[in-house]
Parts: structure tokens; C-alpha cells; sequence
């Protein structure tokens, strides 16, 4: 037998493999090595000093001129100092053009993420910054109508809102704190981060959202609205993109055009990630990994079901069904994933779990039946705009990972703490890994391939 470590909530256990299991390390790029750099205060001014397809920041914006320096909320998980040192080479800049910090305002791209506190937003950009700026520090409100733009439909017919101060501001600065995978980055920091559901919607469906790193489909649609926006104002927008090299330090850095930092980025991206094709992992009968008790929609906040068994096991480790399971395969995920509640960051997930999941766990028929109505929720819309709960469409967007099922034909959950908590979901409660291998077997026969997912710990 081989004896696996796996992650298991907040913490771990041990399982035993059949000798036949092939595992297989997940959590990191499987090509060439980011090497963190030696100074990243250094490493962030250069990239400013010298900009990928426009001029310096200093050439860009009138003296005393507006300035909106645009970031990614902490979601875009990158604890390390990035923003706060990008933020201050920007104001640097800015004060070398003439253009006096009382002109300048910090803006959180919170989309339709929950508005984080300025203790929380401190945490990535530091309490300096949080104090200097007082209250020209604020998050963006997706439901502000007198605070957005509507630029207008691009050609494909995608609508483009963006935040009134975008459009208003002599320039707009956005600084990227991580790239993960083909996911973030780009002009989705813009089309999405700083936007509206009427916007995000486009490419919020259970088919349209892409980890991709080659021909990601979600970034054609952003890269039409981003061309489409900067052709309406009449301006581009100075972006600044981050490769971590590991969670606190940049491995690579660029500013300039947010198509030509992109373009820099995706190079880097696609030698980090190879093709799947060159894994030489055989397809397997079963795949196993465990899920932490961690989501990026759970940060200064608690998990709850929705998040650990979909958005999280289906989600954000689901590329593992499809990368190394047969069609038909059946997923064994470990996790006690316990029925607990956030009320205050969550409201509306809950609501989703008890009156939408019993109905219908097709994420496609939960999105035509049920995501105007939480889109459009004016309790829960109220909640985002005046405390710190994500926007109520949110929960709708999480259960789209749900379409994972259309690859594999069962999930087990072992280890629940609760059989009827994945039972919700159409999963199989089983006490422990090897029961549930037990079980595969009796499908996928006795010799079945498995392959199982060694993951980073801590």
C-alpha cells in the first residue's frame, strides 16, 4: 500500500493507496521556475521606469492633474508587499509629473466581491497608505448607479460599464497583485474588476469562466471590451502585472499597456504551464486530492458548503477531473466540510443552498432560473452596498463549477462530518478514502487506474 498525506479542512489526514495508484504532484507549474527577484522594491520601479507600449507615467498625466490608482482586492490572493510597493513607485511618478497626492485616489476592485474593511484592505497595502489616504480609500460599489459609466455595447454586443472615476481621471493606473493561471490578469481587472453585473455577465456562466492558459475564450471577450473602452475614452490605461514566484515574492513584474503586459505575462505563463498533453499522465478510472478548508471568497471570512464542495473541489481543483480523469471517471474528495454558515460575507448562499440545490443542480438551469432574481435581490444588494456580504449573484456564479459532473459521473466526499451535507449536491458520503476506493473499484473493476493528487502543504 502507499500512504498519502492529503488536506482535510483545516488540517490533513493519512490514506492508503492501492500500489497500482500513480501519484502526482498538483499546486505548481510543471515547467520552468519562476525565480523570485532579489529586491522587489527595484524589481517594481524598473518595470514603471521602463513601459511596455507607453510612455512613463510622468508623460502620461497633466501637472496637478486626476490619478486613479485602481488594485486588485484581496481575492487575487498575494500577501507579499506588491501593491503597497507598486502604489507608492506610482506616486512617486505622479509627483514627478506635478500632480499633488491630494489629487490621487485608491480604489479596491472589488467587483461583485464584498467590500473589505480599511484594517482588512491595510493588510495588502499597508496601514501607511490607509491612513495617508483616508477617505479617497475606498472599494468599488457595482450597485452605485451615479458612481458608473455605461461606455457603451461592443461589437459582439458586450456591454462595457465602467467606474466613474475611470473615465474622469486623467489617468488610470491598475495594479495586478498575482497572476493564477490564464484566470486573472489582464483586462479582466478592468472589465471586471472595476465594473458591473451588467458587464460581468458575459463571461460569468458556467461555461464562459476559463483557467486557460492558451486560447483562454473568457479573455477574448475582456480583450473587446478593454480595446472597446480605451477607444470610447480616448485614453489607455497604464497597467502594472505580477507573476508571483511564491505567495509574498514577484518573480516578474511589467507596466505599460494592459495588452502589451498581458501579451509579456503570457509568455512567462506558458512556459510555467505546459500543455496538458505533456503531463504523460494516463487518464484514470479515479481521482482522488483533498480540499483545504480555504477559498479566495472565504479570506477575512468562513467557508461555508457551497464554497468548500463546489466553488473549491469542483472549482478551482476541478481542472484535476478533467486533466487527469477518464470521461466518466468517479472524483473521491476528502474533506469533513462541515455546515457552517458566514451570515455577515455570505448571506445569500445559504438561501441558494436550501431553496435552489434541491431543485435543480444543473448550473446552466440554475442560472436561467434563478440568477436574475439574486442579481437583482434588493435585500441582499443592499447588504453588499452598506456592509462587507458578497453581491447576492455570487452564490449563483458558485455553483457553476457544478458542471465538472458533465466529465465525471460520481463524486465521493469522505470524511463529511455530515452525509446529508454533500448528498445535497447529488455527492456520495463515504467515512474514508479507502471505502470510497473500495466502492470505485466495484464500478471501475479492481484493477482500475487511480491517480491521486499530492498536493502542497501549508
Amino acid at each position: 500500500m502507499i500512504e498519502q498525506t492529503l488536506a482535510f479542512g483545516a488540517g490533513s489526514v493519512q490514506v492508503k493507496l492501492p500500489d497500482r495508484a500513480n501519484v502526482i504532484r498538483g499546486g505548481g507549474g510543471r515547467g520552468t521556475r519562476v525565480e523570485p527577484v532579489a529586491d522587489q522594491a527595484a524589481a517594481v520601479r524598473d518595470a514603471i521606469a521602463q513601459p511596455l507600449g507607453l510612455p512613463p507615467i510622468r508623460d502620461l498625466v497633466p501637472h496637478n492633474g486626476r490619478a486613479l490608482i485602481a488594485f486588485d482586492d484581496p481575492t487575487v490572493t498575494s500577501p507579499g508587499p506588491v501593491r503597497r510597493l507598486a502604489i507608492e513607485a506610482v506616486l512617486a511618478e505622479l509627483r514627478a509629473a506635478g500632480v499633488a497626492e491630494e489629487n490621487v485616489t485608491l480604489l479596491c476592485a472589488n467587483a461583485l466581491h464584498r467590500k473589505f474593511t480599511k484594517e482588512e484592505l491595510a493588510s495588502i497595502i499597508g496601514d501607511g497608505l490607509v491612513k495617508r489616504f483616508g477617505s479617497r480609500l475606498f472599494c468599488h460599489d457595482a450597485e452605485d448607479a451615479e458612481n458608473i459609466v455605461n461606455v457603451g455595447t461592443t461589437a459582439s454586443g458586450y456591454n462595457v460599464d465602467i467606474h466613474r472615476l475611470v473615465a474622469e481621471s486623467d489617468l488610470t493606473v491598475y495594479v495586478n497583485a498575482a497572476c493564477h493561471l490564464g484566470f486573472g490578469g489582464g483586462w479582466k481587472s478592468v472589465a471586471v474588476g472595476l465594473s458591473t453585473w451588467n458587464s460581468i455577465r458575459w463571461t460569468h456562466t458556467p461555461d464562459g469562466m476559463s483557467m486557460s492558459v492558451r486560447n483562454n475564450r473568457m479573455h477574448e471577450v475582456f480583450n473587446e471590451q478593454g480595446a472597446f473602452l480605451e477607444e470610447k475614452l480616448g485614453k489607455r490605461i497604464f497597467k502594472i502585472e505580477t507573476i508571483l514566484a511564491n505567495a509574498t515574492t514577484i518573480g516578474h513584474i511589467w507596466a505599460g499597456g494592459v495588452t502589451e503586459t498581458r501579451a509579456a505575462a503570457q509568455e512567462v505563463l506558458e512556459q510555467r504551464h505546459p500543455p496538458r498533453r505533456d503531463q504523460k499522465v494516463e487518464p484514470a478510472d479515479v481521482v482522488i486530492y483533498g480540499v483545504p478548508n480555504w477559498s479566495p471568497y472565504a479570506i477575512f471570512a468562513g467557508m461555508n458548503p457551497i464554497l468548500t464542495l463546489i466553488s473549491s473541489a469542483m472549482g478551482y481543483m476541478g481542472g484535476y477531473i478533467q486533466a487527469l480523469g477518464k470521461p466518466g471517471c468517479s472524483v473521491i474528495i476528502a474533506t469533513p466540510c462541515p455546515e457552517e454558515w458566514d451570515r455577515e460575507h455570505h448571506p445569500s448562499y445559504e438561501e441558494v443552498w436550501e431553496r435552489v440545490l434541491p431543485e435543480t443542480r444543473d448550473p446552466y438551469e440554475i442560472t436561467e432560473r434563478f440568477g436574475e432574481e439574486f442579481a437583482t435581490h434588493s435585500g441582499y444588494i443592499d447588504r453588499y452596498r452598506d456592509g462587507v456580504a458578497f453581491h447576492p449573484v455570487h452564490a449563483i456564479l458558485a455553483t457553476h463549477p457544478l458542471k465538472r459532473l458533465q466529465h465525471a459521473a460520481r463524486v465521493f466526499v469522505a470524511g463529511a462530518e455530515d452525509a446529508a451535507v454533500p448528498e445535497r449536491v447529488g455527492f456520495i458520503s463515504m467515512p474514508t478514502v479507502e471505502e470510497a476506493i473500495i466502492e470505485a473499484e466495484a464500478i471501475h473493476g479492481a484493477d482500475c487506474s487511480i491517480v491521486c493528487v499530492e498536493q502542497p502543504m501549508g
